[in-house]
């Protein structure tokens, strides 16, 4: 498979889970990226004002949703819902998006940054931020 790095643009990446969102963002170069709080899903999903005010006081162009996908490629549960999320936010915003695949990336952030045990949402901005780095370095272009 090749990979192609998208063309450079602020975005907001989400490692969306079951209890919380992670989220992290890059600058319009991507040269940084850093993590903002995670958010608390609700049932009525009253997040979406929070994630678009951070959209909107950090003047982001585009978001990209983690998808879980199995050690094959192939869609699991969470990844269904991770989609499904993925569509209502873009349904909600009206800005370019695209999925990456994030499998392990929740492992890698614990691993990475030395965190086992988590209620706080660290973990889960952590590997939101994990995401945004394969993306800027893989793609796919936000559509």
């Amino acid at each position: 498979m090749k990979f192609c790095k998208p063309k450079p643009k602020s975005i907001l990446s989400l490692d969306v889970g079951t209890k919380r969102i992670g989220l992290a963002y890059c600058d319009p170069l991507c040269i940084t990226s850093n993590i903002l709080p995670a958010v608390k899903r609700s049932e009525n999903n009253q997040e979406l004002k929070i994630i678009r005010n951070y959209i909107d006081e950090l003047n982001l162009s585009g978001f990209i949703v983690g998808l879980p996908l199995d050690e094959q490629g192939q869609m699991t549960p969470q990844a269904i819902d991770c989609k499904n999320y993925g569509q209502l936010l873009s349904n909600e915003l009206k800005l370019p998006f695209s999925y990456v695949n994030e499998h392990s990336s929740t492992w890698e952030s614990s691993n990475r940054f030395g965190i086992k045990i988590d209620k706080s949402g660290l973990i889960d901005s952590l590997s939101a931020k994990i995401i945004l780095e394969q993306w800027i370095e893989e793609g796919p272009e936000l559509k």
